[in-house]
């Protein structure tokens, strides 16, 4: 496992990451003791970053990542989560209000069973774009009440998430120096998507650290298929369909690819995937440990051809 520094938060962190989402029964159903397994086979493995959301199966990803924290010395990990978005029985909702901010962060802690965070993000900012006060409201009020935080010394670094790229950037260049520490993105740096390139001057031009997710672009690179409920478009499913055959056919499954490609990066301090199996959190581990075989690289993104960057809206 390599570790680097997250931009200048001084937490080095392992180049792959795990993501706590899966705990939350939000892919699949889940069982809480396989869960905890999951978590504890990440550490074994090396990985010292653990991300997580109030969102994610409405609290209960969260509930569970406490129960296996208990396990774990504090030492051996760094825990980011989020404030902004939540949700309860497949309905939506959102509040990047200070109040709630300061609230959410109290709350998240006691499911957690910790005293201190240490990275909090802004959750998936693009919805309070399009509510009112836009973007600017979490400059303006979001932001603020995470750094009032962290005087305090509750979190020990702030961040912002997204899917969109354009939105990320908007925030940094509107806030003050040093408010934002690091971003989140998902989805655009991976084998069909490596959007992020684009905008990794920019962000370390800042100082701010860049966290990957969804090396697997939301289950578009796996050898199952694309679940029913995923926005991609048809051609760029039918796409990625080829691609994962192609890998298949070179007994290369498209998912050891992608976990490769993914961590490849040297400006990118860590890929979050998510998993609530052991023996998946395992052999993820002992993928992105390898080197990626380069010229299947090529060749899959070749079979994605034009389809490649095709992006969709967050959900």
């Amino acid at each position: 496992m390599r570790y680097k520094e997250l931009g200048k938060t001084g937490m080095k962190i392992s180049h792959l990451c795990f993501g706590a989402s899966s705990l939350g029964s939000v892919f699949r159903s889940t069982k809480e003791a396989e869960s905890i397994e999951a978590v504890e086979a990440a550490i074994e493995g090396g990985i010292n970053f653990i991300d997580v959301s109030p969102y994610y199966g409405h609290y209960k990803a969260e509930t569970v990542l406490g129960k296996a924290l208990k396990r774990i010395p504090r030492e051996k990990y760094y825990l980011s989560t989020k404030v902004g978005r939540y949700g309860k029985d497949g309905v939506n909702t959102w509040d990047y209000s200070a109040k709630r901010a300061t609230e959410s962060v109290q709350e998240s802690m006691e499911r957690l069973g910790i005293d201190h965070i240490d990275l909090i993000n802004v959750h998936d900012i693009e919805f309070q774009a399009n509510m009112d006060g836009g973007l600017q409201k979490v400059v303006d009020e979001t932001l603020p009440a995470l750094v009032e935080l962290k005087k305090k010394g509750l979190v020990g670094h702030v961040g912002i998430t997204d899917l969109q790229l354009e939105n990320l950037k908007w925030v940094v260049e509107h806030s003050e120096e040093g408010t934002v520490e690091s971003i989140l993105n998902f989805c655009h740096y991976c084998l069909n998507d490596d959007k992020l390139t684009d905008f990794i001057d920019f962000f370390k031009s800042r100082g701010i650290g860049i966290i990957n997710a969804s090396p697997l672009s939301m289950g578009l690179l796996s050898q199952r298929g694309v679940p029913d409920w995923h926005p991609a478009p048809k051609p760029l499913v039918e796409a990625c369909a080829k691609a994962a055959q192609r890998c298949a056919e070179k007994n290369y499954p498209i998912e050891r690819l992608a976990i490769q490609y993914a961590v490849s990066n040297p400006h990118i301090a860590g890929t979050l995937f998510s998993s609530a199996n052991p023996d998946n959190v395992k052999r993820n581990i002992q993928w992105a440990n390898e080197e990626p075989d380069w010229e299947l690289v090529k060749e899959v993104q070749d079979i994605i051809g034009d389809q490649k960057r095709v992006s969709w809206a967050n959900s």
